[in-house]
C-alpha cells in the first residue's frame, strides 16, 4: 500500500518550493527515477529539509578515507541494530547496488556478523554496533582495534559521524512511521 504521506504525520510540502530545492528534487529524479521520501517528507520546512542534505550529503558523499560502500554497510548495521524499516530498505538498495552483491546487503540488514567481510570491514561494522548499543562502553582498545586494521583516526571519525547521524536518523524515521519508497524494494536483485 502507498501511503499518503511518507510519514504518519500529515504534514504539507511547502508550496512553492525554491528553485533550488525544485532542482535538487529534479537530479533526484533524473538519478533515482523518484524523490526519496526522507527528502518529500522534509519539504514541509526547506530550511530543516537544507540542513538534513547538507549534513547527509557531507557524510556520505563527501571525502572520505572510508568508501561509498563502506558508508552505506554503517548505515545499514545500524539500522538494522534499531530496527529502522525506512533505513534498512533505502541503504540495502545501496548496499546491493555498490557492492553489485544482492546477498551482502541481505546479509547485512539481518544479521553482518553472517557475512563474510574483510578484517577491516568486520572492525568497522562491529564498532558502528557499539556505538548504537553500548556508546557509553567505547574505550580506547575500541578505537585501537580500528587502527590495526588499517584505519586512521580521520577513518575513525568518519565511521563515528555516519554511526552517530544514523542512529539518530533511525530513531526520527521510526518515529514519524517514514515509509520507503516502494522503489527501492527491487532495487539491485
Amino acid at each position: 500500500m502507498v501511503p499518503d504521506h511518507p510519514t504518519a504525520l500529515h504534514l504539507t510540502t511547502q508550496d512553492p518550493l525554491p528553485e533550488e530545492t525544485r532542482r535538487y528534487f529534479d537530479i533526484c529524479v533524473e538519478k533515482l527515477g523518484f524523490v526519496p521520501n526522507v527528502l518529500a517528507a522534509y519539504a514541509h520546512n526547506v530550511e530543516k529539509l537544507n540542513g538534513f542534505t547538507t549534513l547527509y550529503n557531507g557524510l556520505m558523499l563527501g571525502a572520505s578515507g572510508l568508501t561509498r560502500l563502506e558508508r552505506e554497510m554503517i548505515a545499514v548495521v545500524v539500522s538494522s541494530v534499531n530496527r529502522c524499516f525506512y533505513c534498512l530498505v533505502a541503504h540495502g538498495a545501496a548496499v546491493r547496488q555498490l557492492s553489485g552483491n544482492p546477498e551482502l546487503g541481505e546479509r547485512l540488514v539481518m544479521n553482518y556478523r553472517t557475512a563474510e567481510l574483510a578484517p577491516r570491514a568486520r572492525a568497522m561494522l562491529d564498532f558502528a554496533v557499539l556505538m548504537s548499543e553500548s556508546p557509553g562502553r567505547i574505550e580506547e582498545a575500541d578505537r585501537q582495534k580500528l587502527r590495526e586494521v588499517g584505519l586512521t583516526d580521520k577513518d575513525i571519525w568518519d565511521i563515528a559521524a555516519v554511526a552517530g547521524f544514523f542512529n539518530m536518523s533511525n530513531r526520527f524515521s521510526s518515529a514519524v512511521a517514514m515509509e520507503p519508497n516502494p522503489e527501492y524494494h527491487a532495487q539491485a536483485r
